[in-house]
């Protein structure tokens, strides 16, 4: 049979992340950085209405429905305000108007709405630290959905925050931004891909893993079980090439712990790498990976035919 990676790769040179391909991942980073960056510049403005009711900074302290923003201005972040008593949050805010509100005279609502700018500035520059991981996530999430829509699917879905599998919608445009898992059935029997999880037995969080059960049937018990697991793969979506290299050495070490604690078991599982950046030297040690067999398939996230291959192989196991 033949070996499923080299349906797409001929060499290593095929893993390599081109310069058109880095150049349009950051500019598809700067548009999800003003996706997310929207809610915040409409918050601001809301403020700024509701914040020149005020004659005086020490107005704004009358006007109820901006107290959070003005904790916010003060530099008190969501998590931080609960851990803090109401003593703590006033003695917060009574110093932005004393040393930055106050000084700036007629200019205290645009002092107001800038300082609670930065704050959300460091909200959104939190989140964005993530955003490779989440992309990355998006784009395969599709790809695997495109693919199981074409050979006819029913395929239920897991939302990533009420932790409930429901019927995938036919309908289902922005979907993968809420999606933890997807679970089908293609002829082989049921399939369930979750991601992020963390495999009990060697106690490492795994970016993806497909089990073979309905979603009905995963429990916190089959997790457990080593048998229960046909494939499991690391998704790497960092563009950047300078944090290249630490991205792989991470996946490569993951890989290498799933490959020993399944061995410990007599098992071994399919294996796979999806990364965003790749550069040639990494490039070669995943294309000896795997000629060694060491690891079954892999592909550049931004070459869509490469993804179109390995979203085949993984739905068909």
């Amino acid at each position: 049979m033949a070996k499923p990676y080299l349906q797409h790769l001929k060499s290593s040179k095929n893993l390599e992340t081109t310069y058109e391909a880095i150049r349009a991942g950051f500019v598809a980073l700067a548009l999800e950085k003003n996706r997310r960056a929207t809610p915040f510049v409409a918050q601001a403005r809301a403020l700024k209405t509701a914040a020149s009711k005020a004659k005086s900074p020490a107005g704004l302290l009358r006007i109820p429905e901006i107290q959070p923003a003005l904790l916010t201005a003060a530099g008190v972040s969501d998590k931080a305000i609960n851990h803090l008593q109401g003593s703590d949050k006033r003695e917060a805010v009574d110093g932005l108007i004393k040393n930055f509100l106050e000084p700036a005279s007629a200019n205290f609502v645009e002092e107001l709405v800038f300082r609670f700018l930065l704050t959300r500035g460091d909200t959104l520059g939190g989140s964005m630290r993530n955003i490779g991981g989440f992309m990355a996530q998006k784009k395969l999430t599709r790809a695997i959905i495109a693919y199981l829509r074409l050979v006819g699917s029913q395929c239920q879905w897991l939302h990533s925050e009420t932790n409930s599998w429901a019927e995938l919608p036919q309908e289902d445009a922005d979907i993968e931004l809420s999606l933890r898992g997807l679970s089908w059935d293609k002829g082989k029997g049921p399939r369930t891909l979750l991601y992020n999880v963390t495999v009990p037995f060697f106690r490492n969080n795994v970016d993806l893993s497909l089990f073979n059960c309905a979603a009905k049937d995963l429990s916190r018990e089959v997790i457990k079980t080593p048998s229960a697991y046909i494939a499991l793969g690391e998704l790497k979506g960092g563009i950047d090439p300078a944090g290249a290299d630490e991205h792989w050495k991470t996946a490569r070490t993951s890989l290498d712990r799933i490959y020993e604690a399944f061995a410990k078991q007599k098992l071994r599982p399919h294996t796979f790498f999806i990364g965003a950046a790749i550069e040639a030297k990494m490039a070669k040690e995943i294309w000896k990976m795997l000629k060694r067999g060491n690891l079954e398939n892999a592909a550049n996230l931004t070459n869509e035919d490469q993804i179109t291959s390995l979203t085949s192989w993984l739905c068909s196991l």
